[in-house]
């Protein structure tokens, strides 16, 4: 149940810092904001706003507090395999995934999809971009990137298999973010608006800002989604031709980095979930742990005090730079015992580690109001795109 811990900040979370609670409050506290910040049980500091933060506001919009990663998801899909058809050395897949899924910084296909092709046809986007920003962005589309996004094969408590991955619009999607993040700024300035943190800049609604940036947004949510739905489709090819057979049972997609029009409390807002998912009673969605902890498969309970909202996953306990300072190699490999992963690239992957984020039963437990579990997933392997030269040696 949450807690009332300023005027307008109801938390969830059981373990959580003053610095967030003080972001949650300084949102709080803007004049459009038209109810109490929502603080799920993932929350932690993050760029203007805190990361698992849910917002209201009526009539203007903070690009920051919908963050970088427009549209970042989960995406989750039950086979009918088991962990009988599993070879006894899931490294063995390790080639196929990379070969299915470009992952790394900047990483893409070598050449534009015809996946690509075929969804930027139908989903022009509405921004002109330069000629690299469009070459980049096709290449990129199916693709996984670095630092939180995974690729994980799992199993439920039934032993069906589950492919799950976390990705988000890449590149475009941060250049379109920051490009609105810095001219949200820039009119703030000019209108000799006081704000508690710069990076709190908003839009009005019914300026040409608001909907050159409502524009951008929905379409990187779109791109984001569909970036998923390509990756997982690829991977379950590649998948079934390693295993010898298999077919998709069910499908799940859903963003935890977006802003949309819903109905609370009698009126209609923009309700803004930074690192949350929308948990209306019914909706399904994928909260993943780290990558060495359980995952869930989840049905929101439509809680009106969170806005109908969720944790989005784990959340972090240390930032990336005390991970890499505090974090062994060797305890973040014991922490990934049974887990096939790229142990050999652990330097890199160390502020990844499983000890640098909150125990995942913890965030289910503190949001029992919000969802019901109806699978538990522990993962077999697990894929990540590495950034070299980031890590402890």
């Amino acid at each position: 149940m949450p807690e009332l811990v300023e005027p307008k900040v109801l938390n969830w979370a059981s373990e959580v810092d003053g610095a967030t609670i003080q972001q949650a409050a300084k949102i709080s506290r803007l004049p459009f904001v038209t109810g109490p910040v929502a603080l799920m049980p993932d929350a932690h500091v993050g760029l203007g706003s805190a990361v698992g933060c849910v917002i209201p506001t009526k009539g203007a919009v903070i690009p920051a507090a919908v963050g970088v990663d427009i549209g970042c998801g989960m995406i989750a899909v039950k086979t009918d395999l088991n962990a009988r058809d599993l070879p006894d050395n899931m490294m063995s897949y390790l080639p196929q995934a990379a070969r299915d899924i470009p992952a790394g910084v900047g990483q893409g296909h070598e050449h534009m999809t015809a996946a690509a092709s075929s969804w930027f046809n139908a989903n022009p986007p509405p921004t002109s971009f330069t000629e690299r920003q469009a070459a980049a962005a096709h290449k990129q589309f199916g693709s996984l990137g670095s630092g939180n996004h995974f690729y994980e094969v799992c199993l439920d408590e039934g032993d069906a298999v589950w492919l799950v991955l976390h990705s988000g619009s890449r590149g475009i999607g941060n250049q379109l973010a920051q490009a609105h993040i810095g001219k949200a700024k820039d009119l703030a300035k000019k209108m000799f608006i006081q704000l508690e943190d710069p990076d709190l800049a908003y839009f009005v609604e019914g300026t040409p800002e608001f909907q050159a940036y409502i524009a951008d947004m929905l379409w990187a949510q779109d791109y984001a989604q569909a970036n998923r739905d390509a990756m997982m489709n690829a991977a379950l090819r590649g998948f079934f031709r390693f295993i010898g057979r298999g077919r998709e049972v069910e499908r799940i997609n859903c963003h935890h980095n977006f802003t949309a029009i819903e109905r609370h409390h009698g009126r209609n807002v923009w309700v803004t979930r930074k690192g949350a998912m929308r948990a209306q009673r019914g909706d399904r969605g994928v909260i993943p742990g780290s990558m060495g902890a359980r995952s869930y498969i989840v049905r929101g309970l439509g809680n009106p005090a969170s806005y109908a909202s969720c944790a989005h996953g784990a959340g972090r306990r240390m930032s990336r730079g005390q991970a890499r300072r505090e974090i062994t190699q060797e305890d973040f490999k014991h922490q990934m015992t049974g887990i096939a992963w790229q142990d050999k690239d652990a330097g890199d992957l160390v502020d990844e580690a499983p000890a640098a984020y909150k125990d995942i039963d913890q965030v289910m437990e503190d949001q029992r109001d919000l969802v019901e579990v109806e699978h538990t997933l522990h993962q077999v392997f697990n894929y990540k795109g590495v950034e070299r030269g980031r890590g402890r040696r």
